[in-house]
């Protein structure tokens, strides 16, 4: 059980995108507040923006741990090196865990709505989408990664 995973998923069911469940999550961590987290990671739900393209919990994951380890030097080749084979790591125990980093995969599309309109979150919604424990698993995974390293 995390602590951290559960805080994520209740953000979900708040209403906020995956992006920012995981961003917020992490906030004591990242030294954004609430707020900014859920601006930063705005358009990254939906896949980005509605796309279905990278899931907005891969894309949160990313964000805090770039918060936390990434590098900002242009010139840092090592700290970039290992940053990229961090999120390629990452992004592996995400896709080993749900099997795709894809949304319109992970949601069983196959193709985009079509539309940049989100879906009204309502009971039915909460019920056929598997977000809310897909930005747990995606939370779980960084907070792992974090102990890990």
């Amino acid at each position: 059980m995390s602590v951290r995973g559960d805080k994520a998923k209740e953000l979900f069911k708040k209403g906020y995108n995956c992006a920012q469940s995981v961003l917020i999550a992490f906030s004591d961590m990242t030294g954004f507040d609430e707020k900014t987290s859920a601006m930063i990671a705005s358009g990254f739900g939906g896949g980005m923006g509605r796309m279905r393209e990278v899931c907005g919990a891969v894309s949160g994951m990313f964000i805090a741990y770039n918060m936390m380890n990434g590098y900002s030097d242009p010139t840092d080749n090592d700290g970039k090196m290992r940053n990229y084979a961090d999120i390629q790591k990452l992004a592996a125990n995400f896709k080993a865990e749900n099997g795709s980093i894809i949304c319109k995969e992970l949601l069983g599309l196959s193709a985009p709505e079509g539309t940049h309109i989100p879906e009204k979150r309502t009971d039915e919604y909460y019920k056929k989408r598997p977000c809310g424990d897909i930005v747990k698993i995606a939370t779980e995974i960084l907070e792992e990664h974090l102990s890990n390293n």
